[in-house]
């Protein structure tokens, strides 16, 4: 399965902002992951489509998550900013050619379609069994328990 970046730049997102004691300008978190703000705006706000964050307006303003981040999952994050879609969509090649399977010997889905429909489903599932708190605990046992109030204070201008 391919992801595009902007799942990476979401997810580094949502991670960081369980750190942040306020809203953190789309330009600060782009500075913190040394990204193009533009671009990680497009993620912003794929995110804030699908209401895993909320924009605040004014001079304080920022993103923020919407709810708390164990109930927010790699595969929410995957389908804001890449969508729902499967990976893999079958288009019924058993019927073409000079040995074509004749639509009504179709019945059942061809064994390609039920093994990536199957790999599609198992992914998935992966996915929604990781939250952004679990990423974010992960932060902490990889780099240590200041990593994360580090990253926090730094976006939080501190």
């Amino acid at each position: 399965m391919k992801l595009s970046g902007g799942v990476e730049w979401a997810l580094h997102c949502c991670v960081v902002l369980t750190a942040a004691s306020e809203p953190v300008p789309a330009a600060r978190l782009a500075a913190l992951h040394d990204v193009s703000p533009s671009y990680l705006a497009k993620q912003l706000q794929a995110l804030s489509r699908a209401g895993l964050v909320h924009a605040v307006q004014g001079k304080t303003g920022g993103y923020a998550l919407t709810r708390p981040a164990a109930e927010i999952t790699l595969l929410d994050v995957v389908r804001a900013v890449d969508g729902a879609s499967p990976a893999f969509i079958c288009t019924e090649i058993r019927q073409r050619g000079p040995l074509a399977t004749p639509p009504e010997q179709c019945v059942k889905q061809c064994p390609v379609a039920r093994a990536m429909g199957a790999a599609d489903a198992a992914w998935r599932a992966s996915l929604d069994g990781v939250t952004i708190a679990d990423l974010a605990a992960s932060v902490e046992a990889d780099s240590g328990p200041d990593a994360l109030p580090a990253v926090g204070a730094w976006l939080n201008g501190a």
